[in-house]
């Protein structure tokens, strides 16, 4: 690789494949209102089915994509989940129902999970400990501008072209990234290393993992921790909008929040040595149900306009800080026990908690009535939920011998 390609391109590579999630969701969240005033103008709060359906996609392809990209290569999955991505983004493109645009959202989804999974694996195939430690860290530094960025990017696109042009966008991210990768970027797994795709093997790991109770109750917790965040994105567009109208400085807002909730990544990282990753969630949930709490007493009480706002932009970076510190320790806890079958295990946790995130999302999502109650409500509900399954979980990991 190092004829082709220069370790910085490498990790400018990895992180535009990374930020395809991001960048499909989140520049999404300014289109919203247009898109629910014209195909789903009896309900508009259907528009936010478009977020939840692109990640229920998403979570499925997931399960998928590692295994397939050890049996196939890298390459080659990435390139069909690249054809998939832009076929549903011109199907969605020209659609004119909110039906097809949801099922186009799932496909869309789908073709995702590619760039989403493989891109860890490529990086593992050339790198290894330290070094490859230090190229994910700094790829994901550079994938935490794009939440930022994104609703700002969409924003401008639909102020030239509309709504629809933010599909037109997507065809455009997946063509430079597939170009990008095809013209520069060799295959990184060896075809002696290649590993056959065999379903039972994926039936005998997610047996195996929900067997661990360990395992099973951390894919609970970040099933429930990545649902307060998609119920949070979901909903946060028309609380900005109808309750604060602000929809103007949406985009600007979240991207100040989006950058200013990244700094859990550097908390974390440095006390999850000293603290353990497992105090560090359930504190993490322990501190979010006592935020949460007290954003809903003092919602109750008569706050002036710019104090409610202010309120509710601290309590929105406070949901994405949590979701910062406590998901990536959640997948360690899941895959310690599971080294054996590490790169399935990867596959099946993102899968099942993504799939399930996003039908905790999409129902309380629809629930939005002018007020953030179902939001505090929901998110409240989640992390005391979290929160006593991670205490279990303590209790569970004192009884093991150690």
């Amino acid at each position: 690789m190092a004829n082709r390609m220069s370790k910085a391109e490498f990790i400018a590579l990895i992180a535009m494949m990374f930020a395809t999630i991001a960048f499909s969701i989140d520049s999404m969240l300014p289109a919203l209102p247009e898109i629910g005033a014209q195909l789903s103008p009896d309900d508009v709060n259907r528009a936010q089915l478009i977020l939840t359906s692109f990640v229920l996609g998403m979570g499925i392809g997931t399960f998928f994509t590692g295994p397939l990209s050890d049996a196939l290569g890298r390459k080659p999955v990435i390139f069909c989940g690249a054809l998939l991505y832009i076929a549903a983004s011109a199907v969605a493109w020209a659609s004119s129902s909110l039906e097809l645009v949801l099922i186009a959202r799932v496909v869309q989804g789908l073709g995702a999970a590619g760039p989403r999974v493989v891109a860890m694996a490529i990086i593992r195939d050339l790198y290894s400990g330290r070094e490859m430690a230090r190229i994910i860290s700094i790829a994901m530094m550079i994938f935490t501008l794009v939440p930022a960025a994104a609703p700002m990017l969409g924003a401008g696109v639909i102020a030239l072209f509309g709504w629809r042009g933010i599909f037109m966008s997507f065809i455009l991210f997946a063509l430079i990234v597939v170009m990008w990768m095809g013209t520069r970027l060799p295959e990184s797994l060896a075809v002696e290393n290649c590993r056959p795709f065999r379903l039972h093997l994926m039936i005998a790991a997610v047996n195996e993992m929900f067997a661990h109770p360990t395992v099973r109750l951390s894919i609970f917790v970040q099933t429930l921790c990545m649902g307060t965040l998609f119920t949070m994105l979901t909903m946060v567009q028309p609380v900005y909008d109808v309750i604060h109208d602000r929809a103007d400085s949406f985009p600007f807002w979240f991207g100040f929040v989006a950058l200013m909730s990244g700094s859990a990544s550097l908390l974390n990282a440095a006390l999850v040595v000293r603290v353990g990753m497992r105090r560090m969630v359930t504190f993490a949930f322990g501190a979010q149900i006592a935020i949460t709490s007290v954003v809903i007493i003092l919602n109750m009480a008569n706050l002036s306009p710019d104090m409610s706002f202010a309120l509710f932009v601290f309590w929105q970076t406070m949901v994405f800080f949590m979701a910062g510190v406590t998901i990536g320790n959640l997948n360690a806890i899941a895959m310690e026990p599971m080294g054996h079958i590490a790169g399935m295990a990867a596959s099946v946790v993102g899968s099942i908690s993504t799939v399930m995130a996003a039908a905790i999302a999409a129902p309380i999502g629809l629930l939005f009535n002018g007020s953030i109650a179902p939001l505090t409500i929901g998110i409240l509900s989640m992390c005391v939920l979290a929160f006593g399954l991670m205490i279990h979980m303590g209790r569970i990991e004192e009884r093991l011998p150690a």
